[in-house]
Protein backbone atom coordinates (compact mmCIF):
# COMPACT_ATOMS: atom_id res chain seq x y z
CA UNK A 1 0.00 0.00 0.00
CA UNK A 2 0.97 3.35 -1.04
CA UNK A 3 1.90 5.70 2.02
CA UNK A 4 0.81 9.06 1.11
CA UNK A 5 3.20 12.23 3.21
CA UNK A 6 1.82 15.90 2.42
CA UNK A 7 3.40 19.11 3.10
CA UNK A 8 2.35 18.88 7.10
CA UNK A 9 4.41 16.21 6.99
CA UNK A 10 7.64 17.63 7.21
CA UNK A 11 9.45 15.70 9.41
CA UNK A 12 8.32 12.50 7.96
CA UNK A 13 8.99 13.95 4.28
CA UNK A 14 12.57 14.70 5.34
CA UNK A 15 12.83 11.10 6.50
CA UNK A 16 12.65 9.51 3.41
CA UNK A 17 14.69 11.90 1.56
CA UNK A 18 17.67 12.39 3.83
CA UNK A 19 17.83 8.81 4.18
CA UNK A 20 17.84 8.07 0.34
CA UNK A 21 21.10 6.81 -1.16
CA UNK A 22 20.89 9.50 -3.98
CA UNK A 23 18.85 12.65 -3.63
CA UNK A 24 19.00 16.19 -5.05
CA UNK A 25 17.35 19.50 -3.24
CA UNK A 26 14.85 19.09 -6.36
CA UNK A 27 13.26 15.96 -3.99
CA UNK A 28 12.92 17.93 -0.76
CA UNK A 29 9.76 19.30 1.15
CA UNK A 30 10.77 22.86 0.73
CA UNK A 31 11.51 22.86 -2.64
CA UNK A 32 7.97 21.27 -3.03
CA UNK A 33 6.36 23.47 -0.52
CA UNK A 34 7.96 26.61 -3.04
CA UNK A 35 5.45 25.18 -5.57
CA UNK A 36 2.36 26.80 -5.62
CA UNK A 37 0.61 24.91 -9.17
CA UNK A 38 -0.13 21.92 -7.54
CA UNK A 39 -0.30 20.05 -4.05
CA UNK A 40 2.99 18.71 -3.03
CA UNK A 41 2.83 14.53 -1.68
CA UNK A 42 5.37 12.22 -1.37
CA UNK A 43 4.23 8.56 -2.33
CA UNK A 44 6.17 5.96 -0.38
CA UNK A 45 5.83 2.27 -0.67
CA UNK A 46 7.57 0.29 2.10
CA UNK A 47 8.94 -3.36 2.54
CA UNK A 48 11.16 -5.21 4.82
CA UNK A 49 12.92 -2.15 5.42
CA UNK A 50 13.14 -0.85 2.64
CA UNK A 51 11.29 1.81 0.22
CA UNK A 52 10.87 3.81 -2.95
CA UNK A 53 9.65 7.67 -2.52
CA UNK A 54 8.60 9.38 -5.27
CA UNK A 55 7.60 13.73 -4.85
CA UNK A 56 4.78 14.49 -7.05
CA UNK A 57 2.70 17.91 -7.15
CA UNK A 58 -1.39 16.29 -7.02
CA UNK A 59 -3.11 18.68 -9.24
CA UNK A 60 -7.30 18.56 -9.85
CA UNK A 61 -7.87 19.15 -13.15
CA UNK A 62 -10.57 22.07 -13.97
CA UNK A 63 -14.15 21.29 -14.78
CA UNK A 64 -13.85 17.32 -13.72
CA UNK A 65 -13.88 14.97 -10.84
CA UNK A 66 -10.39 13.99 -12.21
CA UNK A 67 -6.65 14.86 -10.92
CA UNK A 68 -3.29 14.43 -12.26
CA UNK A 69 0.09 14.29 -11.39
CA UNK A 70 2.61 16.79 -11.66
CA UNK A 71 6.38 17.85 -11.65
CA UNK A 72 8.02 20.30 -9.84
CA UNK A 73 10.75 22.67 -12.03
CA UNK A 74 14.01 20.34 -12.00
CA UNK A 75 14.96 16.63 -12.63
CA UNK A 76 13.13 15.19 -9.37
CA UNK A 77 11.78 11.40 -10.68
CA UNK A 78 11.52 8.10 -7.50
CA UNK A 79 14.15 7.64 -5.53
CA UNK A 80 15.20 4.62 -3.12
CA UNK A 81 17.22 4.11 0.18
CA UNK A 82 19.78 1.61 -1.80
CA UNK A 83 20.69 1.76 -5.27
CA UNK A 84 18.78 0.10 -7.49
CA UNK A 85 20.83 -2.70 -8.71
CA UNK A 86 20.05 -3.64 -4.88
CA UNK A 87 16.66 -3.44 -4.31
CA UNK A 88 14.74 -6.24 -4.53
CA UNK A 89 12.72 -7.66 -7.87
CA UNK A 90 9.87 -8.33 -5.35
CA UNK A 91 10.25 -4.68 -3.82
CA UNK A 92 9.85 -2.71 -7.16
CA UNK A 93 6.87 -5.27 -8.46
CA UNK A 94 5.04 -4.35 -5.06
CA UNK A 95 6.05 -0.76 -5.58
CA UNK A 96 4.31 -0.55 -9.03
CA UNK A 97 1.97 -2.41 -8.37
CA UNK A 98 0.77 -0.41 -5.13
CA UNK A 99 1.24 2.93 -6.96
CA UNK A 100 -0.81 1.82 -9.84
CA UNK A 101 -3.59 0.96 -7.27
CA UNK A 102 -3.10 4.44 -5.83
CA UNK A 103 -3.63 6.18 -9.15
CA UNK A 104 -7.10 4.36 -9.70
CA UNK A 105 -8.04 4.92 -6.51
CA UNK A 106 -7.56 8.46 -6.55
CA UNK A 107 -9.12 8.56 -10.08
CA UNK A 108 -5.78 10.05 -11.61
CA UNK A 109 -5.76 10.29 -15.32
CA UNK A 110 -2.25 11.14 -16.17
CA UNK A 111 1.67 11.34 -14.45
CA UNK A 112 4.51 13.77 -15.72
CA UNK A 113 7.70 13.68 -13.90
CA UNK A 114 11.02 14.90 -14.96
CA UNK A 115 13.90 12.62 -14.48
CA UNK A 116 17.16 12.99 -13.02
CA UNK A 117 19.86 12.99 -15.54
CA UNK A 118 22.35 11.63 -13.04
CA UNK A 119 20.27 8.61 -11.29
CA UNK A 120 19.41 5.31 -12.58
CA UNK A 121 15.85 5.47 -12.27
CA UNK A 122 15.21 2.84 -15.12
CA UNK A 123 13.84 -0.14 -12.95
CA UNK A 124 11.65 2.00 -11.16
CA UNK A 125 10.18 3.78 -14.08
CA UNK A 126 9.82 0.73 -16.57
CA UNK A 127 6.47 -0.64 -17.43
CA UNK A 128 4.71 2.45 -17.18
CA UNK A 129 3.53 3.83 -20.88
CA UNK A 130 6.16 5.90 -21.55
CA UNK A 131 9.46 6.94 -20.77
CA UNK A 132 10.07 9.45 -23.02
CA UNK A 133 13.42 11.01 -24.32
CA UNK A 134 13.50 15.04 -23.95
CA UNK A 135 16.94 15.78 -25.22
CA UNK A 136 19.89 16.27 -23.76
CA UNK A 137 21.30 17.95 -20.76
CA UNK A 138 25.11 19.52 -19.96
CA UNK A 139 27.58 19.04 -17.24
CA UNK A 140 30.96 19.36 -16.40
CA UNK A 141 33.35 16.43 -14.79
CA UNK A 142 34.81 18.62 -11.36
CA UNK A 143 36.94 15.11 -11.36
CA UNK A 144 38.66 16.08 -13.85
CA UNK A 145 41.95 18.91 -13.23
CA UNK A 146 40.79 21.69 -13.92
CA UNK A 147 43.49 22.42 -16.98
CA UNK A 148 42.00 19.50 -18.25
CA UNK A 149 38.59 21.17 -18.03
CA UNK A 150 39.59 24.20 -19.62
CA UNK A 151 40.96 22.01 -22.77
CA UNK A 152 37.35 21.32 -23.41
CA UNK A 153 35.98 24.80 -23.49
CA UNK A 154 35.49 26.05 -27.29
CA UNK A 155 38.28 28.75 -28.00
CA UNK A 156 35.58 32.12 -27.76
CA UNK A 157 34.74 30.74 -24.41
CA UNK A 158 38.21 30.30 -23.35
CA UNK A 159 38.98 33.80 -24.87
CA UNK A 160 36.41 35.01 -22.38
CA UNK A 161 37.59 33.40 -19.65
CA UNK A 162 41.18 34.89 -19.72
CA UNK A 163 39.51 38.41 -20.26
CA UNK A 164 37.59 38.45 -17.47
CA UNK A 165 40.41 37.33 -15.39
CA UNK A 166 41.90 40.78 -17.03
CA UNK A 167 39.67 42.90 -16.38
CA UNK A 168 39.26 42.31 -12.84
CA UNK A 169 36.26 40.18 -12.62
CA UNK A 170 35.26 38.30 -9.41
CA UNK A 171 32.36 36.73 -7.92
CA UNK A 172 31.06 36.91 -4.38
CA UNK A 173 28.35 35.15 -2.48
CA UNK A 174 25.43 37.30 -1.14
CA UNK A 175 21.84 36.86 0.83
CA UNK A 176 21.40 40.72 1.09
CA UNK A 177 17.85 41.68 0.32
CA UNK A 178 19.44 44.42 -2.45
CA UNK A 179 21.21 41.83 -4.37
CA UNK A 180 18.53 39.23 -4.26
CA UNK A 181 16.25 42.30 -5.81
CA UNK A 182 18.90 42.71 -8.39
CA UNK A 183 19.26 39.65 -9.36
CA UNK A 184 15.65 38.79 -9.70
CA UNK A 185 15.46 42.11 -12.11
CA UNK A 186 18.13 40.57 -14.03
CA UNK A 187 16.26 37.32 -14.41
CA UNK A 188 12.98 38.39 -15.57
CA UNK A 189 14.55 40.90 -18.03
CA UNK A 190 16.29 38.00 -19.26
CA UNK A 191 13.21 36.00 -19.54
CA UNK A 192 11.74 38.83 -21.14
CA UNK A 193 14.39 39.32 -23.79
CA UNK A 194 14.06 35.69 -24.85
CA UNK A 195 9.99 35.99 -24.58
CA UNK A 196 9.82 32.97 -22.44
CA UNK A 197 6.75 31.44 -21.16
CA UNK A 198 5.27 32.16 -17.24
CA UNK A 199 6.27 28.90 -17.09
CA UNK A 200 9.83 30.27 -16.06
CA UNK A 201 8.70 33.32 -13.98
CA UNK A 202 8.82 33.45 -10.46
CA UNK A 203 7.52 35.91 -7.46
CA UNK A 204 9.97 37.65 -5.39
CA UNK A 205 8.86 35.68 -2.66
CA UNK A 206 10.28 32.13 -4.10
CA UNK A 207 13.53 33.72 -4.97
CA UNK A 208 13.71 34.85 -1.29
CA UNK A 209 12.68 31.06 -0.03
CA UNK A 210 15.00 29.32 -2.06
CA UNK A 211 18.25 31.42 -1.31
CA UNK A 212 17.67 31.47 2.24
CA UNK A 213 17.01 27.69 2.70
CA UNK A 214 17.99 26.19 5.52
CA UNK A 215 17.25 22.71 3.77
CA UNK A 216 19.56 22.86 1.18
CA UNK A 217 22.83 24.07 0.07
CA UNK A 218 21.17 27.38 -2.22
CA UNK A 219 23.40 29.98 -2.98
CA UNK A 220 23.53 33.31 -4.70
CA UNK A 221 26.72 33.98 -6.14
CA UNK A 222 27.24 37.46 -8.42
CA UNK A 223 29.65 38.41 -10.50
CA UNK A 224 30.94 41.68 -10.28
CA UNK A 225 33.36 44.57 -11.67
CA UNK A 226 34.17 47.52 -9.47
CA UNK A 227 31.64 46.62 -7.20
CA UNK A 228 28.97 46.53 -10.10
CA UNK A 229 26.80 43.98 -10.55
CA UNK A 230 26.81 42.29 -14.12
CA UNK A 231 25.97 38.49 -13.78
CA UNK A 232 24.22 36.03 -11.43
CA UNK A 233 23.00 32.47 -10.39
CA UNK A 234 21.61 30.82 -8.00
CA UNK A 235 22.98 26.96 -7.90
CA UNK A 236 22.71 24.45 -5.56
CA UNK A 237 24.88 21.62 -3.55
CA UNK A 238 23.67 18.84 -3.19
CA UNK A 239 25.11 14.89 -3.29
CA UNK A 240 28.35 15.86 -5.06
CA UNK A 241 26.18 17.94 -7.54
CA UNK A 242 26.31 21.25 -8.21
CA UNK A 243 22.69 22.54 -10.34
CA UNK A 244 22.85 25.68 -11.88
CA UNK A 245 19.21 26.29 -10.96
CA UNK A 246 18.61 29.98 -12.46
CA UNK A 247 21.31 32.27 -14.33
CA UNK A 248 21.10 36.02 -15.83
CA UNK A 249 23.39 38.38 -17.05
CA UNK A 250 22.24 42.87 -17.07
CA UNK A 251 22.05 43.57 -20.85
CA UNK A 252 24.09 46.03 -20.43
CA UNK A 253 26.87 43.64 -20.11
CA UNK A 254 26.20 41.03 -22.31
CA UNK A 255 28.63 42.17 -24.46
CA UNK A 256 31.36 40.95 -21.61
CA UNK A 257 29.75 37.46 -21.66
CA UNK A 258 30.34 37.68 -17.28
CA UNK A 259 28.64 34.21 -17.42
CA UNK A 260 31.16 32.63 -18.98
CA UNK A 261 33.36 33.75 -15.82
CA UNK A 262 30.77 32.61 -13.51
CA UNK A 263 30.83 28.89 -14.48
CA UNK A 264 34.80 28.82 -14.48
CA UNK A 265 34.85 30.34 -10.84
CA UNK A 266 31.83 28.11 -9.85
CA UNK A 267 33.61 25.15 -11.12
CA UNK A 268 36.57 25.80 -9.18
CA UNK A 269 34.36 26.36 -6.14
CA UNK A 270 32.93 23.06 -6.32
CA UNK A 271 36.27 21.14 -6.43
CA UNK A 272 37.54 22.83 -3.20
CA UNK A 273 34.01 21.39 -1.75
CA UNK A 274 34.63 18.10 -3.25
CA UNK A 275 31.51 17.94 -5.65
CA UNK A 276 31.87 15.73 -8.26
CA UNK A 277 30.01 17.91 -11.09
CA UNK A 278 28.51 21.00 -12.33
CA UNK A 279 24.99 20.60 -14.03
CA UNK A 280 24.24 23.26 -16.88
CA UNK A 281 21.29 21.58 -18.15
CA UNK A 282 19.75 22.02 -21.32
CA UNK A 283 18.05 24.00 -24.10
CA UNK A 284 15.19 25.81 -23.39
CA UNK A 285 12.09 24.37 -23.59
CA UNK A 286 14.45 20.78 -24.26
CA UNK A 287 15.60 22.20 -27.46
CA UNK A 288 19.69 21.91 -28.82
CA UNK A 289 19.29 25.90 -29.38
CA UNK A 290 21.73 28.72 -28.77
CA UNK A 291 21.31 28.22 -25.34
CA UNK A 292 22.39 24.28 -25.56
CA UNK A 293 25.11 25.36 -27.97
CA UNK A 294 26.31 28.01 -25.17
CA UNK A 295 26.52 25.61 -22.28
CA UNK A 296 28.08 22.81 -24.52
CA UNK A 297 30.97 25.09 -25.15
CA UNK A 298 32.16 24.26 -21.77
CA UNK A 299 32.20 20.49 -22.34
CA UNK A 300 31.71 17.44 -24.06
CA UNK A 301 29.83 15.28 -21.46
CA UNK A 302 26.21 15.05 -22.62
CA UNK A 303 23.51 13.25 -20.57
CA UNK A 304 20.50 11.72 -21.71
CA UNK A 305 16.94 13.77 -20.41
CA UNK A 306 13.78 11.70 -20.17
CA UNK A 307 10.74 12.06 -18.41
CA UNK A 308 7.72 9.85 -17.49
CA UNK A 309 4.80 10.37 -19.48
CA UNK A 310 2.04 7.53 -18.22
CA UNK A 311 -1.54 7.60 -19.06
CA UNK A 312 -3.36 6.12 -16.46
CA UNK A 313 -7.09 6.24 -17.94
CA UNK A 314 -7.27 6.92 -21.42
CA UNK A 315 -10.64 7.23 -22.20
CA UNK A 316 -10.87 10.00 -19.78
CA UNK A 317 -7.25 11.32 -21.57
CA UNK A 318 -8.69 11.55 -24.45
CA UNK A 319 -12.21 13.08 -23.73
CA UNK A 320 -10.02 15.89 -21.79
CA UNK A 321 -7.99 16.57 -24.72
CA UNK A 322 -10.90 16.65 -27.09
CA UNK A 323 -12.69 19.11 -24.30
CA UNK A 324 -10.00 21.53 -25.14
CA UNK A 325 -10.44 21.14 -28.26
CA UNK A 326 -6.36 20.45 -29.22
CA UNK A 327 -6.41 16.70 -32.38
CA UNK A 328 -5.06 14.23 -29.79
CA UNK A 329 -2.37 13.47 -33.07
CA UNK A 330 -0.97 17.06 -32.66
CA UNK A 331 2.88 17.13 -32.51
CA UNK A 332 3.04 19.47 -29.91
CA UNK A 333 5.80 18.43 -27.33
CA UNK A 334 3.38 18.81 -24.16
CA UNK A 335 2.43 16.72 -21.18
CA UNK A 336 -0.70 15.70 -20.18
CA UNK A 337 -1.75 17.38 -23.57
CA UNK A 338 -4.93 18.63 -22.17
CA UNK A 339 -3.45 21.22 -20.53
CA UNK A 340 -1.34 23.04 -23.53
CA UNK A 341 -4.50 24.56 -24.25
CA UNK A 342 -3.29 26.82 -21.27
CA UNK A 343 0.26 25.99 -21.02
CA UNK A 344 1.09 25.96 -24.49
CA UNK A 345 -1.31 26.63 -27.11
CA UNK A 346 -2.52 30.42 -25.86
Amino acid sequence: MIKVITLSQKKEWDFYVKNAFVYDFYHTWHYHALDKSGIGILLVYEEGGDYIAFPCLKRKIPDSSFFDLGSVYGYVGPIANKENQYLSEVLINNFKKAFSNFLETEQIVSVFSRLHPFFDQDRLVSGFNEVYKNGRTVALDLTLPIDFQRKKYNSDTYRSVKRSWKKGFFIRESKELEDIDVFIEMYAENMQRIESTDYYLFNRQYFLDLINSTEFDCRLLLVCVNNEIMCGTIVTFTHGIIQGHLIATKSSYLRESPAKFLVDEISLLGRNEGMKYMHLGGGLGLKEDSLFKWKSSFSDLFLDYRSLRHIVNHSVYDLLVKQQGIDKDTNVDFFPLYRAVVEVLA
